[in-house]
């Protein structure tokens, strides 16, 4: 497939109130499906509803792991026609999770690294990081964050899936109707030269806040919305300002209201400006408002052209369960949050990374049914986590009369003057791999780092050349990985070579030092990294899960480890 060109181009979209030259995006050519026509009904292992960054991932990481299934989407390009009001900021474990799959590198060309935030409130800095002096970012070969538009990824993963196979795109298929029972779904599908029936072993939802599926099934959720009101104004301009994340809880350029600063791609900043709650989207949208804006902030003599402009309110909602029989939700369509915080297209990306390396185990008969359970324990409390921290943002940035905004004013009074109080700035707690405390498929224990990411650290081959956790990951092919760190006795070669010859489990050395291997799969760890990464002070065992999450660990192989085993698998 022909790498996409993208290039500035006339506003296109429906959006109302959008203003701004805007973004022309690939349009994908709609090929008819084999059912048109046909009798017989056809089944599919599986059916992915929506071509978003979340359903693109799912049919990407399908695709690597040769699982075939195909994907819906009503349209026939990524993003949103003409615009850029997507997600912009995309987190170390997503970029972890691009490289494992093949278009990190795409990424990292075209985006922006940073890692640096400031906070201000009027002319005072109030707060300030560095993630890459946290230990929490500090060992992965990706950065902590990267911004770019999110269509630029979406495409980026159309590629990909075309170069891997395993996985049809259909475009301009719209999902109609929808049945299931105890043993398949029955999608109806609606193209520009007819409708068809599908049948699916399963069926993931990744049609995002507006979910069909959600509405024809009445899954239960939890919904919120508040009277905050934003502006978003994506520009191009001669002044530059420096590759960090600014906010400002008052900014006086902004009526003492929050304003977001970032870098993208293509030399465009994105500007969220928060707006009075009564405020008219149609008036603050408006292109020549938004230019006295952008000249109160950066000066009246600046260059600005304006690329996109559009208002928006935010909600959050989030379903009481990620399953119901046959349909997975995930995405948006499992949970909506505030943008702040970059805690939205994430959570979709790792939803997708949580479910797929599942499924295709199942499906090839490496795992029990029984473990696709597990991912409504992950990313269930994953997505309420999310919306617990986001909604805590929203109300510090838009507090309520009392108590909520007494405490907004000291904070910011406090952080002024001293140090202690700075963390009190909440302007978005940024996203993290969200850890795992309550999952059937991970085995617990005191001292034991289960349910913990797994950053992707520099490691050495056997023959010295570099390599890193996802390369390991990619070798074991949708197998669990053991990385079993020191010297191995007689006793314990041959348990793991029955271990991995009757289980869908890939068995690594990492001698410590310059020990030598007994095993003949090894790898080196010269700075203690990939030791760090796993939690492990001292000799003992890491069993790795295909998204790069800790089953749990252990410090000798016996059966506790195989107990472990079985539960990573759903065989317990």
């Amino acid at each position: 497939m022909t790498p996409t060109a993208y290039k500035q181009a006339a506003h296109t979209n429906s959006y109302e109130f959008t203003q701004g030259s805007g973004y022309q995006l690939p349009e994908y050519p709609f090929v008819p499906p084999p059912e048109l026509g046909e009798a017989r009904t056809r089944r599919h292992p599986i059916v992915i509803v929506g071509g978003g960054i979340t359903g693109l991932t799912l049919a990407c990481s399908l695709a690597k792991l040769g699982t075939p299934a195909i994907l819906l989407d009503e349209d026939n390009t990524v993003g949103v026609k003409g615009a850029s009001s997507r997600g912009i900021c995309y987190t170390q474990k997503s970029l972890e999770i691009f490289q494992r799959l093949g278009i990190y590198d795409r990424i990292a060309t075209k985006g922006i690294q940073w890692s640096v935030g400031r906070t201000f409130a009027g002319q005072d800095e109030v707060y300030s990081f560095d993630l890459r002096q946290q230990g929490g970012y500090n060992l992965s070969q990706q950065p902590p964050f990267i911004n770019i538009q999110q269509f630029y990824i979406e495409g980026f993963l159309v590629e990909r899936i075309a170069e891997l196979g395993h996985v049809e795109l259909r475009w301009q298929n719209r999902l109609t109707a929808f049945t299931q029972n105890a043993d398949f779904a029955t999608l109806t599908v609606e193209t520009p030269a007819g409708s068809y029936v599908i049948e699916a072993d399963h069926v993931i939802d990744a049609t995002g806040s507006h979910s069909p599926l959600r509405q024809w099934l009445q899954v239960p959720f939890t919904s919120k919305r508040g009277d905050d009101r934003w502006c978003i104004a994506d520009v191009r301009f001669t002044k530059r300002p420096p590759v960090e994340r600014h906010t400002w809880v008052e900014a006086p350029f902004n009526e003492n209201r929050a304003v977001w600063q970032h870098l993208m791609a293509d030399d465009v900043w994105r500007i969220d400006y928060q707006m009075a709650p009564d405020s008219d989207p149609a008036h603050v949208s408006r292109e020549d408002v938004v230019r006295e804006r952008l000249a109160r902030q950066f000066g009246p003599d600046t260059e600005v052209e304006i690329v996109w402009v559009g208002p928006y309110a935010y909600r959050s909602e989030c379903v009481h369960r990620m399953r119901e029989g046959r349909v997975f939700f995930m995405g948006d369509s499992a949970k909506v949050v505030s943008p702040f915080g970059a805690r939205g297209g994430n959570t979709g990306v790792a939803d997708a990374d949580n479910l797929a390396w599942k499924l295709a185990a199942v499906l090839r008969g490496r795992a029990h049914p029984a473990l696709l359970e597990s991912y409504g324990d992950e990313r269930l409390e994953a997505a309420q986590q999310n919306v617990l921290v986001t909604n805590r943002t929203a109300r510090f940035l838009r507090p309520a009369d009392g108590v909520e905004r007494l405490f907004r004013h000291a904070a910011i009074g406090l952080a002024k003057k001293h140090p202690f109080a700075r963390t009190l700035m909440n302007t978005g707690r940024m996203a993290v791999a969200n850890p795992y405390s309550r999952s059937r498929a991970c085995t617990y224990a005191e001292g034991s780092a289960a349910g913990q990411s797994v950053q992707n650290v520099a490691l050495r081959w056997a023959n010295g050349s570099a390599g890193c956790v996802n390369d390991l990951l990619n070798w074991a092919a949708g197998d669990l990985l053991l990385l079993v760190f020191g010297p191995l006795g007689r006793a314990d070669l041959q348990r793991l070579k029955t271990l991995t010859g009757g289980a869908p489990l890939r068995a690594v050395q990492v001698p410590a030092g310059r020990e030598r291997a007994q095993a003949t799969e090894h790898v080196r760890d010269p700075d203690g990294h990939l030791r760090a990464a796993c939690q492990l002070t001292g000799p003992g065992w890491a069993l790795v899960r295909p998204d790069g999450y800790l089953a749990t660990t252990g410090d000798r192989i016996d059966g506790r480890l195989v107990a472990a085993l079985e539960r990573s698998l759903g065989l317990r």
